[in-house]
């Protein structure tokens, strides 16, 4: 038993600021008052914080950790707009390692803004390397741009059909692949090209290759996170051994894929696969996980607006209504809860038309209502349905590093520009009662530094990005329009600790520091509300506990 005073002590319970806490092996058990903690005399040390502030564990509910893991060995590329540095820069590497030593090369990333709505051609990419399977991934990761050689060993061609509506391979007027691909449709035929070069890519999921993921959870103070989707049977089995060997420092709960009603009962068999064989008190499965749409960069989010330059042109859905319906039905009855991609506002309609329909439809059948839906992304969303996630009980999911110029304005291809500037606002939303979590959506070793939950807070706070900021000519100090959608420090930190708990269900152990619930904390250096809102990426996390145990940094006052 240990007592921590003299800090800013934040709870997100009741009173929000208390004097002291009071730990009992992993669990708190009082929070309160410095003369109320006196009672415990069991204390075996008390830690003078000297001032600095405590909040609870962040709880990171939309992230990747195996497609983190599994791109370390892709290679960046320089950032620039001018598509000749590019193409020098791949052309000198493929020099530097050639054809036995690197038979396939995968560069990340090319600025999305570099090619209009047409996108690049394989032949373009051939001008630098030609003779082995090249694939570069643009910054958005939801498309790529892959060369002759790859387009002939994946056996794709005019006659290949697309995998789904969402992953296309982009094709010229004659049916034949442009080598511009979306939603990585290539991963479909993978094998054919890894089977004819004699190689495979190293991305096995061990622990070794997961631990930075993980260590940098522990030094960002994230003690949970939401699994978006899991990569393999490899992936989770790592994470569970990491566990029972005492190394797995977060709570972790996951979900499992699926991309049409045809194919959910056979995935909801393995998500009750994974939770016989892999729940333990740090892990769980519970979610299903659908993509809806594509994303507004890409021009294959689901709009209610046609394309500027493409008439009679929406976008793509997944699926309709009436399917979406069925697939929350299902889940509902097998006590599920269903976490949907969706960017457009087309896509966010249908979705709320569907929970809504299902509510209705369950309670006409005398069934409870269980699935907990959660909306991830609505990047636009149209203002008559600003409130109906507040009365359909959906969760909202945002991950706040995209605020500000992350990615810029290639939506503006689909969009008009007073489209673009109504993006990303939350404000209505949480006004009207929504439940709000955050999260950092990091899907690659290349930007996983942004998960750091103090870098998105200020970046959602200012809706400016210190690494990718817009134009200043244009937009006056960077900051991405309108300034009424930057969000304030209660609803963030909110967002990253309560909230977050309770759309990963676990409110009841987690998100918030009173007695009974876990001793899952961190300890900054600056109190986020009182530094200035260009400050906020720079508090530094000085100590983490976890289950009651200090895992990073030190209690004493130093």
């Amino acid at each position: 038993m240990y007592i921590l005073k003299n800090a800013k002590i934040y709870t997100l319970e009741g009173k929000n600021n208390v004097d002291a806490i009071v730990v009992d092996e992993s669990k708190v058990v009082y929070a309160g008052s410095l003369r109320g903690a006196e009672k415990y005399t069991a204390a075996s040390k008390i830690y003078d914080l000297g001032g600095r502030t405590v909040l609870p564990g962040i709880v990171d509910s939309h992230i990747h950790p195996g497609m983190c893991s599994r791109s370390t060995w892709h290679v960046k590329l320089p950032w620039t707009e001018n598509v000749t540095e590019l193409l020098d820069f791949i052309r000198e590497y493929g020099r530097k390692h050639p054809r036995e030593e690197m038979p396939f090369i995968y560069f990340e990333y090319y600025p999305t803004s570099m090619f209009d709505e047409n996108g690049p051609t394989k032949e373009l990419l051939d001008e630098a390397i030609s003779d082995r399977p090249v694939l570069c991934q643009d910054f958005g990761e939801h498309l790529c741009w892959i060369n002759t050689k790859m387009m002939e060993l994946l056996g794709v061609d005019k006659d290949t059909p697309n995998p789904s509506a969402l992953e296309v391979f982009v094709r010229d007027r004659q049916g034949n692949p442009t080598g511009w691909v979306k939603e990585m449709a290539w991963v479909h035929f993978a094998d054919n090209m890894f089977n004819a070069i004699g190689w495979a890519p190293p991305e096995e999921l061990t622990e070794e290759r997961m631990a930075p993921f993980f260590e940098l959870m522990m030094e960002s103070g994230i003690t949970a996170i939401f699994d978006a989707f899991i990569e393999n049977d490899r992936q989770i089995q790592t994470v569970y051994e990491m566990d029972r060997a005492g190394k797995l420092f977060v709570y972790y709960d996951a979900s499992v894929r699926f991309w049409r009603y045809e194919d959910l009962p056979e995935k909801i068999d393995k998500l009750r696969e994974y939770q016989r064989l892999y729940t333990t008190e740090h892990i769980k499965f519970n979610t299903m996980k659908l993509f809806l749409d594509g994303t507004n960069e890409s021009g294959n989010s689901a709009s209610l607006h046609e394309h500027i330059h493409d008439s009679g042109n929406y976008g793509e859905i997944m699926m309709e209504k009436d399917e979406l319906v069925r697939c929350f039905l299902l889940c509902n009855r097998e006590g599920l809860d269903l976490h949907i991609h969706m960017v457009g506002d087309r896509a966010f309609k249908v979705g709320c038309d569907a929970v809504e329909e299902a509510q209705k439809t369950a309670a006409e059948n005398g069934e409870p209502w269980i699935c907990r839906p959660v909306f991830a992304h609505c990047e636009i969303v149209d203002p008559s349905d600003m409130k109906r996630p507040a009365k359909l009980g959906i969760f909202i999911n945002w991950s706040c590093h995209w605020s500000g110029g992350y990615f810029g304005e290639e939506a503006m291809n689909y969009y008009t520009e007073e489209k673009w500037r109504r993006m990303y606002q939350f404000n209505p939303m949480i006004k009207s009662g929504a439940m709000v979590s955050f999260s950092s959506d990091v899907v690659t070793a290349y930007e996983m530094h942004r998960a750091y939950p103090f870098f998105g807070m200020q970046v959602a706070a200012t809706r400016v990005d210190p690494e990718f900021p817009l134009d200043p000519v244009r937009y006056p100090e960077s900051m991405r329009p309108e300034a009424s959608a930057r969000l304030d420090m209660d609803v963030l930190i909110k967002g990253y600790t309560i909230n977050g708990a309770r759309q990963l269900r676990w409110q009841d152990k987690m998100g918030s520091l009173s007695a009974g619930k876990l001793a899952n904390f961190v300890v900054i250096d600056k109190d986020p509300f009182e530094v200035s809102e260009d400050e906020i990426k720079d508090i530094r996390v000085e100590a983490v506990v976890f289950d009651g145990k200090l895992i990073k940094g030190s209690l004493e006052n130093i």
